[in-house]
């Protein structure tokens, strides 16, 4: 059957149908209906049918409302989060120490020499600003160089209406211009100090403490030499040192090779004096050993990386991780690690440890018990959440994935900045890891990267921009720690407990240990209750179809079929709409035709006649001359075929009565 015999026939099937006009089929639909309300509107007389039509509109507009409120509410895509408490046997967490000191200072000291040399003749300069006290008077001489590549400069704020700039080792000042608050850093131009910062000259050795208003700021250039420079400022010197001693270091050590780092930090053997799990022994050799840039050599049990994470039998103290940590605190660096201890860390396994975010310190001369609590958080993906599984759909490189290590938001946003760096710096940061190809910053091989670093540190835009390409994780697990402490070794007991174990790990029978550097750690599970937060959806399809069919029932008495049958009614309607539209064709095409014909047709006689006889052609045809016209053919004329037509009815009645 092809498409037109398919559509005469539906023309006709609609034809028998309800109506042929709009309004007889809104009638039809109103007295068949099946919601309450429209069949009121056609039976009842004119002043209820215009209450009952009233209150169809409200009701049916009420409806609607709710509608689009219940289809917003589902389409925003809310969660609720459950608890829910279980009990179960659970993997014993990753346990990550550190020393807080990266390097031991005897094996490092050589690299920082020059560098402690500045830092304590600047501090002279600083606790005793005396005109005259210049590094020209030091011996050896300082290496200037290195200072004037991220100098620090003296701040005086007596006179904040005329600031006035000094660096610490020249007689040289510098008046400020142009001032503008950019917070606590500063950007100037033609040694234009702004922000908080103010310059001072050094006051007379006679001035009182009010007038002796110091404060240090480093200076961070964009090319040594330049004027594009930015003052950072501290509101304690000590503060100022520490971040002047880090940039500096920062440079010195990036250009250090990888393994020479870790030899100059502490070594395991060193450092894990004892290890015991549960009843079991362990040792230096059951833990795993990562380079971190901030803590030096860090070592982690029970990582899961070569073996099968270890479970833990009982919860309580006695079937826990137990430690004795050295930290040799004697061997600190003066001006890079102001606290001392050990820096630890609770993580999930083949996660890697951010300790800088997520760590906790345990303090020397003390034992510290950590009770732990387990949080099992599971998220809901998309369209709820804008969560990942596994950071396979993050637009950011994770650099961390040399480690072998999974997915995490910080371990995202640290290659986000990395990445940012490379970019704009053209170099990469020392605390963090590196792609191939791409060096360190340094200050010989890249001038301004500490101008740069911190420009993009405190940029907001792109601090944003990599808070919205990283995501959170569906699925984490969360220790939650209690930290209790207390002295150890007592008084009574220091003496035999440091006597072992200086004779165990350095075979003398000299105590070479002492309360500054020693650390006892004990890590356990409080109990095996877990708790999982848990997302689920707030609104479902399910309940969605619900509450659409109880708005719809209460405000109208209606349901699926109510639906169904307006549904019909529309079809029905567009049905009507082509047969209009073909019937307005058909007529606009006789319109046409006529137009063509605007005489009525001769009969069939006029046209015999026309045929057999030429002198009843019509006056247009008698154009021809005479002596060419046809003289008329012989023969029997034609009958006369009018008999033959029919006549009206109304004509033919009248002789039928006079019968």
């Amino acid at each position: 059957m092809n498409l037109k015999k398919y559509f005469v026939r539906a023309l006709h099937r609609l034809q028998k149908g309800p109506g042929y006009t709009y309004k007889e089929l809104l009638v039809w639909y109103c007295d068949n209906t099946n919601t309450h309300g429209p069949k009121r509107i056609i039976k009842e007389g004119p002043k209820k049918k215009f209450i009952w039509f009233f209150l169809t509109l409200l009701f049916a507009s009420l409806v609607f409302w709710q509608w689009g409120i219940l289809i917003n509410t589902y389409l925003s895509y809310n969660v609720t989060s459950s608890l829910s408490i279980g009990f179960k046997t659970m993997k014993f967490p990753a346990v990550t120490v550190c020393n807080a000191n990266p390097f031991k200072y005897s094996k490092v000291k050589h690299h920082l020499k020059e560098l402690d040399r500045l830092i304590e003749a600047a501090l002279e300069r600083i606790l005793q600003p005396v005109p005259g006290n210049g590094s020209e008077n030091i011996s050896p001489p300082l290496d200037m160089e290195l200072w004037h590549q991220i100098p620090l400069v003296l701040i005086d704020e007596h006179d904040k209406d005329n600031p006035i700039i000094m660096d610490i080792f020249e007689r040289n000042q510098t008046t400020v211009g142009n001032e503008t608050s950019l917070g606590n850093e500063t950007s100037l131009g033609n040694d234009t100090s702004l922000g908080n910062e103010t310059t001072a000259v050094p006051p007379p050795a006679n001035a009182t403490s009010e007038e002796k208003q110091y404060k240090l700021a480093v200076k961070l250039c964009s090319q040594q030499g330049s004027d594009n420079c930015t003052y950072k400022n501290f509101s304690s010197a000590a503060q100022a040192v520490t971040e002047w001693y880090i940039l500096q270091s920062t440079s010195i050590l990036s250009k250090v090779p990888l393994q020479e780092r870790i030899a100059m930090g502490y070594q395991a053997e060193d450092m894990i004096l004892a290890c015991l799990y549960g009843a079991e022994p362990c040792n230096y050799k059951n833990f795993t050993q990562i380079y971190h840039p901030d803590h030096g050599n860090c070592y982690i049990f029970n990582w899961g990386m070569d073996e099968e994470a270890l479970n833990s039998s009982n919860p309580g103290a006695e079937f826990g991780l137990k430690l004795i940590l050295d930290i040799s605190q004697q061997d600190y660096i003066p001006y890079l690690s102001s606290a001392a201890g050990a820096r630890l860390m609770l993580h999930e396994q083949k996660s890697f440890p951010f300790l800088k975010d997520q760590g906790i310190y345990a303090m020397a001369g003390t034992e510290t018990s950590i009770g732990v609590l387990v949080d099992e958080l599971e998220r809901m993906g998309y369209p709820y959440s804008d969560c990942t599984m596994n950071g396979s759909d993050v637009p950011v490189k994770n650099l961390y994935s040399q480690y072998n290590t999974s997915y995490s938001i910080q371990a995202c946003l640290r290659s986000c900045f990395q990445n940012h760096m490379m970019e704009i710096c053209g170099c990469g940061h020392y605390m963090f890891p590196l792609p191939e190809g791409v060096n360190y910053c340094n200050n010989e091989d890249y001038p301004g990267w500490a101008y740069c670093y911190s420009s993009l540190r405190s940029s907001i835009r792109h601090r944003q921009i990599c808070i919205d390409s990283c995501k959170e994780t569906c699925n984490d697990t969360q220790y939650k720690m209690t930290i209790s402490m207390a002295d150890w070794p007592s008084e009574a007991s220091e003496d035999w407990i440091f006597h072992i174990l200086s004779y165990e790990r350095d075979m003398s029978t000299n105590v070479t240990l002492d309360r500054n550097g020693i650390i006892k750690l004990n890590i356990y599970f409080q109990e095996y209750n877990y708790r999982t937060i848990s997302e689920s959806a707030a609104t479902t399809i399910v309940w969605l179809l619900s509450s659409l069919g109880g708005q719809f029932g209460f405000w109208m008495g209606g349901s699926v079929l109510c639906l169904i049958e307006f549904g019909e009614i529309i079809i029905d309607s567009l049905w009507i709409t082509v047969i209009n539209v073909i019937s307005w064709c058909k007529g606009l095409k006789q319109k046409r035709a006529q137009v063509q014909y605007p005489d009525a047709p001769p009969t069939v006689s006029e046209l015999v006649e026309a045929h057999t006889n030429l002198g009843f052609q019509h006056e247009d045809m008698g154009a021809l001359p005479r002596d060419e016209a046809l003289p008329p053919e012989p023969g029997t004329p034609p009958p006369n075929y009018d008999s033959l037509r029919v006549q009206p009815l109304d004509v033919l009645c009248p002789d039928s009565d006079a019968d």
